[in-house]
């Protein structure tokens, strides 16, 4: 049985979900962002202390097959930004598209109309954050920021960066309060 969870955005949310599986003596296989896989059948009284500890936690279970995709088009897109390495070399849509196996089209517009904001300014955010995350890390210069998250230049990072918050990113690196917003909130 496979269960969706919503703003289950992290590694330490994966955390928080295998541990009120285990205080149910669930046996589950596949955890991953927005989904847990539990390899038996859950009780009705299992499945509401589940629903309840992870609402203790700040998770929520879904139910809403619209919702359900909303939300793995959100993990999807966290994890291509936040989780790996480099960004895909194909262009957004097709990653997004391949990965959740529905037309790009369908997608945009169940975002757009759920979020009220499109895939294309949820990337962004994420991608800012991610520049925000790689600067106070300072390990690799804006240059190589660039690179890394598929900007065709600095010029065109800092300028989104700073149309996004306000400052430029050097600006920011000088920041001694570098608050960064959780990625659930983005």
């Amino acid at each position: 049985m496979k269960i969706y969870i919503k703003y289950m955005v992290s590694t330490r949310c994966k955390m928080i979900v295998k541990s009120e599986l285990d205080k149910l003596g669930l046996s589950y296989g596949n955890v991953e962002l927005g989904e847990a896989e539990i390899k038996e059948q859950v009780s009705a009284e299992q499945f509401e202390k589940l629903k309840a500890g992870l609402i203790r936690s700040g998770l929520e279970l879904m139910d809403d097959k619209k919702a359900m995709l909303i939300e793995k088009i959100k993990n999807v897109i966290i994890e291509m930004v936040h989780y790996s390495d480099e960004l895909p070399k194909i262009k957004n849509s097709d990653f997004i598209s391949t990965k959740l196996n529905h037309d790009y089209t369908y997608l945009a517009n169940l975002f757009s109309e759920a979020t009220g904001t499109t895939i294309e300014h949820y990337i962004i955010s994420h991608k800012i954050e991610r520049v925000k995350e790689l600067i106070i890390y300072d390990e690799l210069n804006l240059t190589e920021i660039a690179w890394k998250l598929h900007y065709s230049s600095v010029a065109h990072l800092s300028n989104q960066f700073k149309k996004v918050t306000g400052l430029t990113p050097s600006f920011y690196k000088k920041l001694k309060d570098k608050r960064r917003i959780s990625l659930e909130n983005v």
